[in-house]
């Protein structure tokens, strides 16, 4: 099994590097392979809903997002990290999650349903709840379980020797690893098992205004 751990900071050994990896480090004391997808420090445009993806099955700009997405498919899980940029996620990543699961929906490869996922912010001092609440919001729409820890999923510091110094938060990046770990493994216990996966419905959309 695998975990991929999206590292949504320009800094590539920065705040929230530190705590993706102890996250990874952890997820691979429980038997579990991962590999840190770094979004890098390239432009990453939004979505501009041209739907070509419907069509394609990838997101008509070519950049870090395809390349994820050609993995993605292959991943058991998913973490998802962000520094705290005016009280939300990074714009970077909030560009590349936009595209990355409207690409998904649009296609119909459903690629990341029914596949954990969680999200995980790093902070000098505040706006992490705000952060937090909003990426776990891609999941949700996209029929993925959350995994929790024992707190929210957030670590603090202004560089990485601050972040280490955070010892709660650290402890709270193992957990989230643990849990993981553990429902990754009930999961393929399950399928193992003849466990049938939930019945699928057409997608119903209702417009609000007619």
């Amino acid at each position: 099994m695998k975990v991929l751990l999206v590292n949504g900071s320009p800094h590539e050994k920065g705040c929230t590097f530190t705590a993706l990896e102890e996250v990874a480090k952890t997820l691979n004391v429980e038997g579990i392979e991962t590999e840190i997808f770094q979004i890098g420090t390239k432009p990453i445009s939004g979505c501009i809903a041209c739907k070509t993806c419907g069509k394609t099955g990838h997101c008509v700009f070519s950049d870090r997002v395809n390349e994820f997405l050609a993995i993605a498919g292959d991943a058991d899980g998913f973490v998802f990290g962000s520094p705290v940029h005016y009280a939300s996620a990074g714009g970077a990543i909030t560009s590349f999650l936009d595209r990355a699961f409207y690409t998904d929906l649009q296609s119909g490869k459903q690629i990341f349903c029914l596949k954990p996922a969680a999200a995980v912010v790093s902070a000098r001092r505040a706006g992490t709840t705000a952060t937090f609440d909003q990426l776990n919001k891609y999941f949700t729409l996209s029929e993925m379980p959350v995994v929790s820890s024992r707190y929210w999923n957030m670590v603090h510091g202004h560089t990485p020797e601050d972040v280490k110094k955070d010892l709660e938060g650290l402890q709270i990046m193992r957990i989230l690893g643990r849990n993981m770990a553990w429902f990754l493994k009930c999961k393929e216990a399950g399928i193992k098992a003849g466990v049938p996966f939930p019945e699928r419905e057409e997608r119903i959309a209702t417009n609000f205004i007619r």
